[in-house]
């Protein structure tokens, strides 16, 4: 036997020594009884963490698109929900698992986030405990085991991942992830074509809760190298130790490599899923060049580690406006390298290399070199990637506690005041996702940026849904939150003003997204020739967008065509503003066709608003016939999801029943502004307080309609 192999055998014994003297068979907990302590602690420890985001609202980022606003979601878990969500790459994305997800919540809890917020913890904290359960099963070892799993259960740079509604997708397919491996290990104990299809089936339920999974086959091989040693050679080059994943067959390294094969077909598929779903979101490299993503994927790289060790200043990451200084993307190369020598070089510490490696690999995906919308990083990127950082911390300080002999209580100590540290922290982080406004100024405090101060600018004016009432009462009266919404606005104009004149193809859709808020803000403070210029150079940008992407960009043409419609109707321009309603109606109706799930709704909606204002110029035969169409689509959209569309068509059947009346069509009015009444009344029973008003106006007029033309 050689020394290195009689090295390996006397530590493996050693610690199956210092197990059984830590482990006595009375007096304590042993085996299962202890494994399922700590399971609970580590579980209720995560869920009490996590707690107060259960009071916590939705935001309005991705959580409208994901839940609030989303009529497939509302319509519950019937066949057409199931078939939507396996065939749409509706929000850049193809995730049909997630969408059933938010789609069963909603059939629990409705609009109340904090049904959402809470599942959203349970897969986290039952995530927390599956981690712990596969390294002690592959590992022998359960102090590094739990420690790697609290330090993933409880570090801050998972709020983003637990904390935000639509991050759903990221616990979501680490649940499938973690399951994935478990399937994986059984199958390497024991090779068998039905335990592999267990694996694939995983695998695939991974990607279809969200594609960053894709790395599995690449962590699958890190883990045949430690901790199951499949092949006959250990981490060092010498034979893997006795104590090591028992029961786990040696194979040859072809045969460990050919069984991922279809693994990576699956990885293939949802790679290319992904970049026909994510579309116009990825960026060019025209908008984004080559060199500027290497700098950010090596920068990302460095602050991610940084970010793990002082977990400070987290929020949204946007590219810097003027670029990154050169000095931090080569410190943190040097950093990155030196690492990787280190891990090869200690390589026989089978933890170090599959610890870093998995790190580096796993965010491949994520890293910036295909770049998707503007940010630079993400927290929720390292969810997955700094669990194996967290194996070389706790293997690593466990294999030194061992060889020095370090008294238990001495390791359970820093463990928990580590541990206590970043539970602190966790809870101050989740503070900053209780609102909108919150989120976003403390990210505005971290950095300037001018999508920042879009946000903040945007929650500013929708105060009642993006602000806390506490958040409300420090910012002031509703005069004074239009105020400061606008400086915000105004800076983040300025701002695209000058990078679109640089790069006009990158920033030109953010400009036009600002122009059309500080329209906003202009016609809410009565400012309506500022608003009808804002709102016709936010068209013309997107009128120059649709002619590249009509798919993505004639959905802002139609909005904006509406928003200057508006501005023009408070104006007195009638004329113009039908001309304008017009033309956004002419876009949903081409829209609808295609997609008119999506865009009926939208369509109903602008057509009611012509016909009020056409109604208003006594136009009352264009008016029945546009209320009249408006009145259709929403009795199609009420069949599918009647608490979303009632209302809508209870006050077009009002206004229809108006018309009708000024038409004299006596019999026709009645039966609208009855069918009004009843429709109110039935939803006054859910929601006295909202709609008590609606009843009493319903009530009117019918009562008004018999008193001038008395019943037959």
């Amino acid at each position: 036997m050689s020394r290195a192999q009689s090295v390996a055998k006397a530590r493996a014994e050693g610690r199956g020594k210092l197990d059984a003297k830590a482990s006595p068979r009375t007096g304590s907990l042993t085996g299962k009884s202890l494994t399922a302590a700590l399971c609970v602690l580590l579980a209720g420890t995560a869920i009490a963490l996590y707690s107060p985001v259960i009071e916590h609202s939705f935001l309005a980022m991705d959580d409208r698109d994901y839940v609030t606003d989303n009529p497939y979601i509302h319509a519950g878990l019937g066949w057409r929900t199931v078939k939507w969500a396996f065939t749409s790459t509706y929000a850049a994305n193809w995730h049909p698992l997630t969408w059933l997800s938010h789609a069963l919540d909603y059939r629990l809890f409705a609009l109340n986030p904090a049904g959402h917020h809470l599942d959203s913890v349970l897969i986290h904290a039952l995530n927390s405990v599956l981690l712990f359960l596969l390294l002690k099963w592959v590992t022998k070892r359960v102090g590094p085991s739990l420690l790697v799993a609290a330090l993933f259960a409880l570090h801050p740079i998972n709020v983003e991942s637990v904390a935000w509604v639509a991050e759903r997708k990221n616990v979501l397919s680490t649940l499938f992830f973690f399951l994935a491996i478990a399937a994986y290990v059984r199958y390497a104990q024991k090779p068998d074509w039905r335990r592999y299809l267990l694996v694939a089936a995983l695998f695939a339920a991974g990607l279809m809760a969200k594609p960053m999974v894709i790395t599995l086959p690449f962590v699958l091989l890190l883990l045949d190298y430690w901790p199951l040693y499949r092949t006959s050679m250990g981490g060092d080059g010498t034979i893997s130790p006795p104590g090591a994943s028992k029961g786990v067959p040696r194979v040859t390294v072809p045969a460990v490599l050919m069984e991922k094969v279809p693994l990576l077909l699956l990885s293939a598929v949802s790679a290319v899923i992904t970049v026909k779903a994510q579309g116009n979101a990825v960026r060019s490299l025209y908008q984004f060049p080559l060199g500027a993503r290497i700098e950010n994927a090596a920068l990302a790289y460095g602050l991610y580690l940084w970010k793990m060790i002082w977990p400070a200043r987290l929020a949204f990451y946007p590219y810097p406006v003027n670029g990154f200084p050169a000095w931090q993307w080569i410190l943190s190369v040097l950093v990155l390298v030196s690492v990787t020598a280190l891990v090869v070089a200690f390589r026989s510490k089978g933890y170090l290399p599959v610890g870093w490696f998995w790190f580096l690999g796993t965010l491949v995906p994520v890293i910036g070199l295909v770049q998707v919308g503007e940010a630079s990083m993400a927290d929720r990127y390292a969810y997955v990637p700094l669990i194996g950082i967290f194996v070389m911390i706790a293997f690593g300080l466990a294999d030194v506690a061992e060889a020095k002999a370090v008294g238990r209580v001495w390791c359970i100590v820093p463990a928990l005041g580590a541990l206590t540290a970043l539970s602190f922290a966790t809870s101050r982080q989740m503070s900053y996702w209780e609102s909108d406004y919150d989120l976003w100024s403390h990210t505005l405090a971290n950095a300037e940026s001018p999508l920042a101060h879009n946000f903040v600018g945007g929650a500013l004016l929708d105060a009642d849904a993006q602000m806390t009432q506490r958040d409300r009462d420090n910012v002031g009266t509703e005069q004074q939150r239009l105020a400061n919404g606008r400086q915000h606005l105004e800076l983040a104009l300025k701002t695209y003003r000058q990078l679109t004149g640089k790069s006009p193809d990158a920033y030109r859709y953010y400009l036009a997204v600002i122009l059309n808020n500080v329209g906003s803000v202009d016609q809410r403070q009565h400012r309506l020739d500022d608003a009808r210029q804002h709102f016709e150079e936010a068209l013309e940008l997107y009128r120059q967008l649709a002619q590249q992407d009509p798919d993505t960009q004639l959905p802002n043409v139609a909005t904006t065509l509406n928003n200057v419609g508006i501005a023009d109707q408070l104006g007195n321009r009638l004329d113009e503003a039908a001309s304008h309603f017009e033309s956004a109606i002419r876009i949903y109706r081409q829209l609808a066709e295609q997609k008119p799930d999506q865009y009926l709704l939208r369509l109903a909606m602008t057509l009611n608003g012509l016909g009020n204002l056409v109604a208003s110029q006594r136009r009352l035969d264009d008016a029945r016939e546009d209320f009249a169409g408006a009145l259709k689509i929403y009795r199609q959209l009420a069949e599918q999801n009647p608490d979303a569309q009632l209302p809508y068509m209870a006050s077009t059947l009002s206004n229809l029943g108006t018309v009708d009346q000024l038409q004299n069509r006596i019999e026709e009015a009645r039966a609208h502004f009855a069918e009004s009444l009843t429709i109110y009344r039935k939803l006054a029973q859910d929601d006295p307080a909202k709609y008590a008003d609606d009843v009493a106006q319903a009530e009117a007029s019918l009562e008004e309609l018999e008193k001038t033309v008395p019943s037959r």
